[in-house]
């Protein structure tokens, strides 16, 4: 059973930059996908980010791409959300999640682990 934590985030203004980490426990990511969500009060969790194990494969939700990046080191188990020139839109609870398969969708059945979140708050 892998356990997903993630940290990193706060408290920012616009146009600053974050990195998020998530650090597995219990297991190995090195044969897993790795995903970032974020979620807004009252709405579904919404894809931002994915990135395969093979390749490394990446994909990004339209609107982060060219300004964040993901990453991954097998070696520390942890994968990275560089985000820059943060906009207020991009403000909420980002989880981190991994399995055996990719997908967009930020149901809990969608991937097989999910951490509990950190907060991402950009003030304009």
């Amino acid at each position: 059973q892998v356990q997903l934590v993630e940290s990193g985030g706060g408290l920012v203004q616009a146009g600053d930059s974050l990195r998020l980490s998530c650090t597995a426990s219990g297991g190995s990511i090195s044969r897993l996908h790795m995903g970032w969500f974020r979620q807004v009060p009252g709405n579904d969790r919404e894809f931002v980010a994915a990135i395969t194990w093979f390749g490394p494969d990446t994909r990004y939700l339209d609107s982060v791409k060219g300004r964040f990046t993901i990453s991954r080191d097998n070696s520390k188990k942890t994968c990275y959300l560089q985000m820059d020139d943060l906009k207020s839109e991009d403000t909420g609870v980002y989880f981190c999640a991994a399995g055996p398969f990719t997908s967009r969708s930020g149901c809990d059945n969608a991937w097989l682990y999910w951490g509990q979140g950190t907060q991402v708050t950009v003030s304009s």
